[in-house]
């Protein structure tokens, strides 16, 4: 019997997921655990594993399509079930449907076609698989054009005309980069060949003004553009704007010594060098972080309503941006159990949760659950920022970086290193002078780095 594949719930409030990228074909075997696809959810791109063993029969949507949970995506035939016959299950169900997947029925999916002894009746059976006559215009065949819904949304927005776009998705639909690539390289090309209304009403006997040419500029070229805002994007600032509107925000800022905590990372790094370990800043930031809430519960708690959740455990959560490629914005993985942790095993899980973030994706369990997060720009060259709360938690710390200026050291002028570092609190949870008190504690082990060792 087929196995159906859905679009899976992979965050409380997914409601919706968009297929980035398949990492299989129609005819594929997979196994229980293989990377099936990335899923663009509204919190972050994220891996779809298999859960079963079989063979891809159909891929029942494209690449860049939005789909609801639930919505079937893939179907895998069973061992010993033919794939014709599990791609006429999908086909079945879609044709009875009479919504949400119609066009699997009419082309739109691939389809695994049966074996075949020659390229030709390869060519013809996959052609009968994928839907019969009329269903597509692969194959030299006609029929109607096929266009992902995301794809044809940025269409209407920007006034592209998907007539003259070929597809390069599966079976040569037209997906999402198809029309991005009309709309960031066709701009200025459509207004060269395409005269503008004045133009066109302008009679061939009007003289036609000349200005002076101008010396080509050495800056690069701008151009217009809109761009659609992913999932993950929306879900960003719905909660910002939520959490300025919503959340009564403070600032505290300290500036802080920082050249012991630079020596003693050279003399450490020199000492971990043959073992592969290299300490970051942030690591010893994070670790600080973590023992200033040991001292400061309040620090690591949760505005709850008519409550305040103080919790157990300081789970630190660090921003990570992420590539455009992978739709920008930022993700926040969590240490878990931070303040139980050394500098080496901190540094472990940060290098490996963020490279994941930006690879692949992370786990709703990676993102969840943090007490107190942490922002840091200061490897941008940002001297100083504020950042916004996370909701519910009850402070975030932006940290800018370690500046070499003159600072006074003991009634002298000197060179040194400062770092400024800004607490953004909740004042329903944690008061100005708390927020301070916590800072304070922050500073000396900063400045006293051998406290974080311990």
């Amino acid at each position: 019997m087929p196995i159906e594949i859905t679009m899976p719930r992979l965050s409380d409030t997914m409601e919706e997921g968009t297929l980035v990228k398949w990492r299989v074909k129609a005819g594929d075997e997979v196994a229980s655990g293989d990377h099936l696809a990335d899923v663009e959810t509204d919190k972050a791109t994220m891996e779809l594993q298999a859960f079963d063993d079989g063979r891809v029969a159909v891929l029942a949507v494209q690449e860049g399509d939005t789909v609801p949970v639930g919505s079937l995506i893939l179907m895998l035939a069973e061992d010993g079930e033919s794939l014709e016959d599990a791609a006429g299950a999908v086909q079945g169900a879609s044709a009875g449907s009479g919504s949400g997947t119609t066009e699997a029925a009419s082309g739109g999916v691939a389809v695994a076609a049966p074996p075949a002894t020659d390229t030709a009746s390869a060519a013809s059976a996959a052609a009968g698989a994928a839907g019969g006559s009329g269903g597509g215009a692969s194959g030299g065949r006609g029929g109607r054009q096929r266009v992902s819904p995301v794809a044809r949304k940025i269409a209407e927005e920007n006034g592209v005309d998907l007539s003259g776009i070929v597809g390069t998705g599966p079976d040569g639909r037209v997906i999402k980069r198809d029309v991005l690539a009309v709309v960031e390289g066709g701009a200025s090309a459509s207004a060269s060949a395409t005269p503008t209304p004045a133009a066109q009403a302008q009679s061939p006997s009007t003289p036609i003004q000349s200005t002076p040419s101008t010396p080509a500029s050495p800056v690069g070229q701008l151009e217009a553009k809109t761009i659609t805002l992913s999932g993950m994007r929306k879900t960003i600032a719905r909660r910002l704007v939520e959490s300025k509107t919503t959340v009564p925000h403070f600032q505290v800022t300290v500036s802080i010594n920082m050249d012991p905590l630079l020596e003693l990372r050279k003399t450490l790094n020199a000492q971990l060098e043959s073992q592969g370990v290299k300490l970051s800043v942030n690591d010893f930031i994070t670790r600080a972080t973590a023992l200033s809430c040991v001292s400061h519960p309040v620090a690591n708690s949760s505005w709850a309503g008519d409550t305040i959740i103080q919790h157990g455990t300081v789970n630190v959560g660090i921003a990570v941006s992420l590539p455009e490629e992978r739709g920008g914005g930022l993700v926040v993985p969590v240490i878990r159990d931070a303040q139980n942790k050394g500098l080496r095993l901190i540094s472990e899980d940060t290098k490996r949760l963020a490279k994941k973030a930006r690879d692949t994706g992370l786990s709703p369990e990676e993102m969840a659950d943090g007490t107190i997060t942490l922002s840091n720009l200061g490897m941008f060259g940002v001297d100083q920022f504020t950042a916004i709360i996370n909701p519910p938690q009850a402070v975030i710390l932006a940290v800018g970086g370690a500046i070499q200026k003159p600072v006074v050291r003991d009634g002298q002028i000197v060179i040194g290193h400062e770092m400024c570092v800004t607490l953004s609190g909740d004042h329903r949870t944690i008061d100005g002078a708390q927020g301070a008190e916590y800072l304070g504690t922050f500073k000396q082990l900063i400045e006293n780095p051998a406290a974080l060792l311990i």
